[in-house]
């Protein structure tokens, strides 16, 4: 079953761009003829491993030449060799645009909440036109070659704080597992925790899950940054009502999905139109009773697929009023409907009690919106383990995150 995903997200092309040049934060490292190193933090561990590649929203084949697994040891630095993977039997794959493959599984022994680096060797004119835009873990890209094999990091010079191609690793256990799905934007993403650390707030969840030894629970996170509940960017991603049924069907043994969206749809719908690319279109004007109509709808699919799911209130976003009246107005709603299958009140967990439109100065990551370190692990502990799948799983703390 999945032990971590990183959902995709397309990348503008220059040619979209109506002759404006590429935004800084939108531009892909070259890979082409080169080794590609992502390090992938697994939420489950067992006996045997494989990954899922994807070549969703590309308008150009990929092609691995060599793709290998092994235990990360710091930077870009591998413990030996690793594992050599395969795809239906060939160290080679080609896919189409828009194709996906799994690899064939290989023995390695992977512990919840270790390092793995996943090395892919690619074609001479591979380009990255699609990504995870927040890894929040640095990625390395090397010289030109196939350093797939390397144990040194020496090759690798360019890092890059993006996920590409590899978008899930799944494990075969023989102790019983499931899954829970995080979703959402830049707050489930862990956008501003402290990059190498492991400090999202899934990520938060896993560590208090940890400590179950009779019944372990994979963290999903498949939350992306800037992404909108009824709207699609052409920088953040597909609209989570279109990309949600899509996200739930892909993890086995998923039994329960955590949903935290909807600031972005209140805010961007005030940002100013402008020429060229334009990440904020459609300014869409949002109300309440739009944004609960999609949560019924990610509610439908959730329940159709039977996934119980878990609604999070909308964070403190120091909202002028207009605004603040719609997040209000949603988060009551998510308390007293009773049309989830339950309730996290991050909201309450994170606002400041004096001036509760705002964070607490002690989680605020400075920019009034984004938790910090200290923040995702409040959202961590403010999840009532008795909502996620029985048994009953241990409380264990993540008090003790920042000092790890």
């Amino acid at each position: 079953m999945r032990a971590w995903t990183a959902p995709l997200q397309a990348i503008p092309q220059e040619a979209d761009l109506g002759g404006t040049e590429m935004p800084v934060f939108l531009q892909a490292p070259d890979v082409g003829g080169r080794t590609v190193r992502e390090i992938i933090y697994p939420s489950l561990g067992g006996e045997e491993v494989r990954l899922h590649i994807s070549n969703r929203y590309s308008r150009a084949p990929l092609d691995i030449l060599a793709a290998r697994i092994a235990k990360a040891k710091g930077d870009a630095a591998t413990d030996d060799a690793g594992i050599a993977l395969t795809f239906n039997g060939s160290h080679l794959l080609h896919l189409p645009p828009g194709g996906e493959a799994d690899s064939d599984p290989v023995s390695l022994a992977v512990k919840a909440g270790q390092p793995y680096a996943t090395s892919l060797y690619l074609g001479p004119q591979q380009r990255v036109e699609a990504w995870h835009r927040v890894s929040g873990v640095t990625n390395y890209v090397s010289a030109t070659g196939n350093h797939a094999r390397d144990t040194s990091g020496d090759a690798y010079k360019t890092p890059f704080m993006h996920h590409a191609w590899v978008t899930s690793l799944s494990v075969i256990s023989s102790v019983p597992a499931e899954a829970v799905l995080a979703i959402g934007d830049s707050i489930t993403d862990g956008l501003r925790a402290s990059p190498d650390l492991v400090h999202s707030w899934p990520d938060g969840l896993m560590r208090r899950l940890a400590d179950d030894h009779g019944h372990q629970t994979a963290i999903l996170n498949a939350g992306i940054s800037g992404n909108r509940l009824l709207s699609d960017s052409a920088c953040f991603g597909e609209r989570l009502t279109a990309r949600f049924e899509r996200e739930i069907a892909s993890a086995s043994d998923l039994k329960t999905a955590i949903v935290l969206i909807g600031i972005n749809d209140i805010n961007f719908a005030t940002a100013q139109p402008h020429g060229g690319l334009d990440c904020f279109a459609p300014q869409r004007q949002v109300t309440a009773d739009d944004l609960i109509a999609g949560y019924r709808q990610l509610a439908a699919l959730a329940h159709q697929h039977q996934i119980r799911i878990i609604l999070g209130t909308l964070t403190p976003a120091a909202l002028p009023p207009e605004r603040e009246k719609i997040r209000l107005a949603v988060n009551a709603w998510i308390r007293s409907s009773g049309e989830s299958d339950g309730v996290i009140d991050f909201d309450k967990a994170l606002r400041d009690p004096a001036h509760p439109d705002m964070l607490a100065a002690a989680f605020d990551s400075g920019d009034h919106l984004h938790p910090g370190d200290r923040g995702y692990i409040a959202m961590a502990e403010a999840v009532p383990l008795q909502l996620l799948a029985p048994p009953l799983l241990s409380t264990t703390t993540t008090s003790d995150l920042l000092t790890k």
